[in-house]
């Protein structure tokens, strides 16, 4: 029960109200008192104490203000109408109208508390819309500037391939100057080269030079004009694989067992697919098998469903549905292990939870349960069970066997 607080002292002027509520029996409020103050009511609780007052008029709780200090709380209430009180307290307050006023001060308080939380909200998405614009705006500038380099690169690849065709072509036009001569020079200088004739014929031969006259331009034409690759073969020759650390700091023993895995993995892989290749087309179809199975666990052949179940997941084991189902084949022929795997297995594909394979779920978790409770480990049957019932609340019969166990477990205890 809690220690109602009847002392208090207080004073006012014509706008405030000065409030001192001092603990009972010289005992302090410690902690940080729970505080509520609306227009007509004013309530303080600090375990084990209480104080309650329905004040005489209306005041502005957003402009008022409490503090704790030596043990006692202090009030400053600022009234809403400048105006002397005759007392703290309203008069001949009954039992109803303190119970209207309390809910009417609860109800405003939430409302209140609604509009600044509306508010915040607001704020909030201000904030983020005036920093997204601001990120927005860094990005495009960005972006500017990034383009802004690429047209300047641009330009410069353009300047350099235009300075690279003028050289081109003032170098063609060398070559054109010392290979061929205008009609004017040779009719003027013919008399001079028919002297020098024989001469220059003899030095040509022993140069080297063509019928031309110009010995560089033909070694430029060659240079500009290489001779084709020649077709030929590599030969690759690959290693065997070679642990990489030294023979000092390697474990000779454990590396040739992981090799001998390996190997082993390999045989098993193609013995499979060699089994594989002598089926059907529709042996083949994880479907049919699936189906296959069904009917035959429906006629009570346990074993060969089983079988039909192992095809299936060679073939394809990403489908829960055949764990499913063969962990309930396994129920039957009390390969409790085997069933407790199975559903796991199951759980583990029927990721993310959704509703689609809420059903499922539910059977591997029921399955899973009835292997735990057979194997007298009621505590892991009952965990999940109640997985079951929470992905279905309703169903009635997992709740009855739900509550068994607990039965069960309780007898145990």
């Amino acid at each position: 029960m809690p220690v109602w607080l009847r002392e208090y002292s207080w004073r006012q002027t014509p706008s405030l109200v000065y409030l001192a509520v001092p603990g009972q029996g010289g005992r302090r409020l410690l902690g940080r008192p729970d505080i509520f103050c609306a227009e007509r009511y004013l309530k303080v609780s600090a375990p084990p104490f209480l104080f309650e007052a329905f004040l005489w008029a209306p005041v502005d709780e957003a402009r008022s203000t409490a503090r704790l200090q030596d043990g006692a709380a202090f009030f400053t209430l600022r009234k809403k109408e400048a105006a002397l009180w005759e007392s703290l307290l309203a008069e001949e307050v009954d039992k109803e109208k303190m119970q209207r006023i309390r809910e009417d001060a609860v109800l405003k308080a939430h409302q209140r508390a609604k509009e600044e939380t509306e508010a915040k909200a607001v704020r909030k998405r201000e904030r983020s819309k005036c920093a997204l614009e601001a990120t927005m705006k860094l990005e495009e500038a960005e972006r500017k500037r990034i383009e802004e380099l690429k047209e300047a690169e641009r330009m410069k690849a353009t300047e350099e391939i235009e300075k690279w065709k003028k050289e081109n072509e003032k170098q063609k036009k060398l070559q054109g100057k010392g290979r061929f001569h205008p009609m004017g020079e040779q009719h003027e200088k013919s008399e001079m080269r028919s002297s020098g004739r024989g001469a220059s014929r003899a030095a040509s031969r022993r140069l080297g030079v063509g019928s031309s006259g110009n010995m560089f331009s033909e070694k430029l034409q060659e240079e500009l004009a290489p001779a084709p690759r020649r077709a030929g073969s590599i030969q690759l020759s690959f290693t065997p694989r070679v642990f990489p650390t030294a023979l000092r700091e390697s474990r000779v023993s454990e590396e040739e067992e992981w090799l001998q895995r390996q190997a082993e993995a390999r045989r098993a892989i193609n013995a499979d697919l060699a089994e594989l290749e002598d089926l059907s087309e529709e042996e083949k179809n994880p479907d049919w098998l699936k189906e296959k199975g069904n009917k035959m666990f429906a006629t009570g052949n346990f074993l060969a469903a089983v079988g039909a179940y192992n095809l299936a997941i060679r073939i394809n084991n990403k489908l829960p549905t055949l764990y499913l189902n063969r962990a309930a084949c396994h129920l039957r022929l009390r390969n409790l292990h085997k069933a407790i795997e199975d559903s796991s297995k199951a759980l583990d594909l029927l990721t993310p939870p959704v509703p689609d394979n809420a059903q499922a779920r539910v059977k591997a978790h029921v399955r899973r349960g009835t292997a735990f409770c057979e194997l007298e480990l009621y505590t892991e049957g009952l965990q999940d069970y109640i997985a079951a019932l929470k992905i279905e609340p309703k169903n009635k019969n997992i709740e009855e066997d739900a509550e068994k166990i607990r039965r069960i477990i309780q007898e145990t205890e």
